[in-house]
């Protein structure tokens, strides 16, 4: 293909991936980003509050990702002595890892298609 005869003054290809389930999304970059500080965090509320988003979204997330798979991505234990928690599932560990590599691969996907392009 030929070189596009543009001025590309800072322009680049962006935008979002996801996988789609039939009846709801599955995965993508915010939900990902969700599972990676739950994760880090140990709690869906601590995940949520560092997101800037509502515990309730962040449940409601998570409660669709693991409708959507045999075995659940998050795993809870409600409050106690101890006080509650959410930990990723070794399945949750796995489509963590998986995705993020789809995501860099997309990324750099389109930073090579901007330079083709654009370059």
């Amino acid at each position: 293909m030929k070189e596009l005869l543009l001025n590309p003054v800072a322009c680049h290809f962006a935008g979002r991936l996801w996988l789609q389930g039939p009846d709801d999304r599955f995965m993508g970059i915010g939900r990902l980003e969700l599972l990676e500080k739950i994760g880090a965090l140990g709690s869906i509320s601590k995940a949520a509050q560092a997101m800037g988003m509502s515990y309730k979204k962040a449940w409601d997330l998570v409660n669709s990702m693991n409708a959507q798979v045999t075995t659940p991505l998050v795993s809870t234990q409600t409050g106690g002595s101890h006080g509650g928690g959410a930990v990723l599932t070794p399945a949750g560990q796995q489509v963590l890892e998986a995705f993020g590599a789809v995501q860099v691969r997309f990324q750099e996907f389109m930073r090579q298609e901007t330079e083709r392009l654009l370059g």
